[in-house]
C-alpha cells in the first residue's frame, strides 16, 4: 500500500496522523459530554456488543474522542484521506475496516460482517466518504440485513464549533464545549428507517444545546 503513495503523501502519512492524534487528545480532555436517549434507546457503552450504529460523517472528531479505546470497528474508505483517518483513529483504539460505498465496498462489508459476528461494536458513517451530506447510503442497511441485526443511530453535537467548508461541513468542537450525544432507538435495517433514525438523532442532540450548524 505505501509503495502506491507519492513522496509527499508518505511524508503526510508519517506526520499528520500523529499530529491529529495529539490535537484530538488535547481538545478532547476539555470537552464535556452528555447523553440524551429517546425512548427505546440506550447508550452503547451500557449495552454489550455486538451492535451496529450509523452516524453522520461531520461528527467524526467528537466520536473519535468519546468512544476511544472501545475496540469499535469502523468502516473507512481506501482513499488517501481514508488512510490518514485510519492511522489516526487506530491510535485512539478503533479498528479500521477498509472499504466504502464507492470503492471496495464489498470487501469492507464482509469485514464488518465478520467483526459483528465475532461480537464487536461496528460503526458506519452513513453519508461517507463523499456525501451527499445527510443522505444515508445503502452500506449500513446492507450490513444490518446481512447479519439480521437492527441499526442504531447517534449524533454528537457541540454547543460551540468551527464548521469547515468541506462537503460534510465537518465540525470541530471548540475547547471546553459541552457535546450532546443523541441516541436514536435501533430500527430495522431498511434505508428509510435508518435515514429517519439518523435525522432523529440530530434533533435529539440539538434539542439540548439550542444551537444548529446547518447549511
Amino acid at each position: 500500500m505505501a509503495s502506491n503513495y507519492t513522496f509527499k503523501q508518505r511524508m503526510a502519512l508519517a506526520i499528520v496522523p500523529r499530529l491529529a492524534y495529539m490535537v484530538i487528545c488535547l481538545l478532547g480532555v476539555t470537552l464535556r459530554f452528555e447523553d440524551i436517549a429517546e425512548e427505546g434507546a440506550e447508550p452503547a457503552y451500557l449495552t454489550p456488543p455486538p451492535l451496529i450504529y450509523a452516524l453522520w460523517h461531520r461528527c467524526l472528531l467528537a466520536c473519535a474522542w468519546r468512544f476511544r479505546q472501545g475496540g469499535i470497528h469502523i468502516l473507512i474508505s481506501q482513499s488517501f484521506d481514508g488512510e490518514l483517518i485510519a492511522r489516526t483513529v487506530e491510535q485512539l483504539g478503533f479498528v479500521a475496516v477498509r472499504g466504502s460505498s464507492s470503492r471496495d465496498g464489498a470487501a469492507g462489508l464482509r469485514s464488518l460482517q465478520r467483526a459483528y459476528l465475532a461480537g464487536n461494536y461496528c460503526a458506519v458513517t452513513a453519508d461517507g466518504p463523499r456525501g451527499p451530506v445527510y443522505r444515508a447510503k445503502p452500506g449500513v442497511t446492507q450490513l444490518g440485513q446481512s447479519v439480521n441485526a437492527p441499526v442504531g443511530a447517534i449524533y454528537l453535537h457541540p454547543e460551540r464549533a468551527w464548521v469547515l467548508r468541506s462537503w460534510d461541513r465537518f465540525m470541530i468542537p471548540k475547547p471546553f464545549s459541552r457535546v450532546t450525544v443523541g441516541w436514536a432507538a435501533p430500527v430495522a435495517a431498511e434505508r428509510e428507517a435508518v435515514q429517519a433514525a439518523l435525522e432523529r438523532s440530530v434533533e435529539i442532540a440539538e434539542s439540548r444545546t439550542g444551537t444548529r450548524f446547518r447549511f
